[in-house]
């Protein structure tokens, strides 16, 4: 039985009443509708009444859309529904994770980098307050993954970094501080990505750590969220085989599932060791590391039977929906086991008031806190205390018009770069307009066509420039496999041979790992983020307006030694 009066829930007994009121008034086609956790792309009514009014859905996450759009979505959604909805956003950054005009304070990498756990609070208060005022109560946040691999491709800047430590104390912060704004915070991604150098969008990953090592690091974390009264965990389709091993003995490796579909993992280790009594959601099933698990017919159901409550997304949303029923029919999900889910689902709502309080956002209250002038404070003062100067061996810095007129602009883009997560188009377009803009005369290497015998002269770049700026704006993304520069043609014709000759400054605007390419640079910077107030106060600590501050959460250096050099 679920105590709903214990932790994370606390209900009162008038809220248990309602939940168990409720759930007895559902058919069982309520019930499995409560369990999907959909997505809102588009405000128009015909499908926000097909969520609401007929399918009855439990939940739904709020793509990134302008605040009258995400107040329009809600406002139709929750008058709708007969059940409270809820309304999930990716709050990972700031406010921008549901609106355009949203204040994003930074990742997680660059909160981190201020050695404050304050600013993780600040972080945690501007989602819920930003978020709960456009009708958000549910954050899928913070990221508890641990940084552990330079080579992942997804967990990257989105983590708190490499020290298990700093991922806990800062963890705890946000989740404090969204949860008092009455947002429930989803920590993710359990059992814990980062270890792997692989994708989970891509293929199912694997967290190899032994159950020692998971214990004195991820289970840490988990373990103090949980006591701390974390709502909601989102699992991950992350194998942990340590512990998959240690509670099914006889398991095959065959037979390791994703966490996501696996009964040892969520109902064995999540549940009954770490006492989790909250409600746990899958991480999206439309990625490849859910999808190539089992046939989906048996996925989607087996999902719900392993432990979760929720299912996140789609494929096809009648398909999974008939798969969802099929497994209730042919017993893959107890009556019991969807009881207990729905019971959750439930609680999870009780618990955030929604049975008790008008979920309907307003859009005075929405101008007067979404992107206000405080939160764009607290944005511009993370940035001041983020950047972080990795190296200056030769002390280029500061770099000044009066020391370094001429300017060579190396700008590295990447499909990544305009879509990944947080990364701004157009960004070294911007630095370079700053930079001109404080008396630099800045050109824009273009490479010249051909082949050897061929290039652009070296006494030419020599004797015209007098500093080189590289700034690789290459953020990480879903669905790719490395976050790593490749070089234009012909034979990587940007790629830093001037180090010797020519004053070098390499700036990273998202990936803090680029060193790993380019070794032998003399300074080297990383800034986490390309927006407006880090660009402004990059281009400060560069011209010696003011000091570096930031301190790497993770080894800048990739663990090499010629990077140091």
């Amino acid at each position: 039985m679920i105590d709903l009066t214990k932790k994370p829930f606390d209900l009162s007994p008038e809220d248990v009443k309602w939940v168990e009121n409720t759930l007895e008034s559902m058919s069982v086609d309520e019930k499995i509708a409560q369990l999907f956790c959909l997505v809102a792309y588009s405000s128009e009514d015909g499908y926000l009444d097909y969520l609401s009014r007929v399918l009855k859905i439990g939940g739904i996450m709020c793509r990134v859309m302008p605040s009258d759009e995400v107040v329009k979505t809600v406002r139709h959604l929750q008058t709708a529904s007969r059940v409270p909805m809820l309304i999930a956003a990716n709050l990972e950054a700031g406010g921008n994770g549901v609106s355009t005009e949203g204040t994003r304070l930074g990742c997680e990498m660059a909160v981190a980098a201020t050695s404050d756990p304050e600013t993780a609070r600040d972080l945690g208060n501007i989602c819920g307050k930003e978020g709960s005022v456009l009708g958000v109560n549910w954050a899928f946040a913070p990221i508890a993954d641990i940084d552990m691999n330079f080579r992942n491709p997804i967990t990257n800047t989105r983590t708190f970094g490499s020290d298990p430590e700093i991922v806990k104390a800062f963890a705890l912060e946000y989740i404090k501080a969204v949860q008092s704004h009455g947002v429930a915070a989803a920590i993710k991604h359990f059992p814990g990505d980062g270890v792997d150098e692989r994708d989970q969008h891509l293929v199912s990953s694997v967290n190899d750590l032994t159950v020692e090592e998971w214990e004195r690091t991820y289970g840490k974390i988990y373990r103090a969220a949980i006591k701390n009264g974390v709502k909601t965990v989102m699992v991950g389709h992350i194998m942990l085989p340590s512990y998959s091993r240690k509670l099914c003995p006889d398991i095959s490796d065959r037979e390791i599932l994703p966490a996501s579909l696996s009964k040892e993992m969520v109902t064995g280790l999540l549940r009954e060791k770490l006492g989790f009594n909250g409600l746990v959601i899958t991480d999206s099933t439309t990625m490849a590391g859910f999808a190539i698990a089992m046939d989906r017919r048996h996925a989607v159901p087996s999902a719900i039977a392993a432990g979760c409550d929720m299912f996140l997304f789609t494929k096809n949303l009648d398909e999974d929906f008939r798969y969802m029923s099929e497994g209730v029919e042919q017993g893959i999900i107890t009556k019991q086991r969807l009881d207990e889910a729905v019971t959750r689902i439930l609680a999870l709502k009780a618990s955030l008031g929604l049975h008790n309080k008008n979920n309907i956002p307003e859009m005075d209250a929405v101008k007067k806190v979404v992107g206000c002038e405080e939160h764009r404070r607290l944005s511009r003062e993370c940035a001041d205390k983020s950047i972080t100067l990795v190296k200056d061996n030769e002390n280029i810095l500061p770099v000044t018009p009066e020391r370094f007129k001429r300017v060579l602009f190396y700008a590295i883009e990447s499909e990544a770069g305009q879509m990944g997560y947080g990364a701004n188009i157009g960004a070294n377009s911007r630095l370079m307009k700053k930079l001109e803009d404080r008396g630099f005369e800045v050109t824009e290497f273009v490479p010249k066509p051909g082949f050897e015998g061929m290039m652009a002269s070296s006494e030419e770049v020599k004797n015209n420039y007098d500093l080189i700026i590289y700034s690789a704006n290459m953020a990480t993304k879903s669905n790719q496999t490395v976050v790593r520069i490749e070089w234009c043609q012909p034979m990587g014709a940007n790629v830093p041979t001037y180090i010797t000759s020519v004053p070098t400054v390499f700036i990273s605007l998202e990936n803090p790992y680029h060193l790993l390419d380019v070794p032998r640079v003399k300074t080297y910077i990383n800034t986490y983020g390309s927006t407006d107030e880090i660009l402004d106060a990059l281009v400060e600590k560069m011209t010696g307006v003011s000091e570096f501050k930031g301190v790497s959460p993770v080894d800048a250096f990739c663990g090499r030694w010629d990077t140091h050099l």
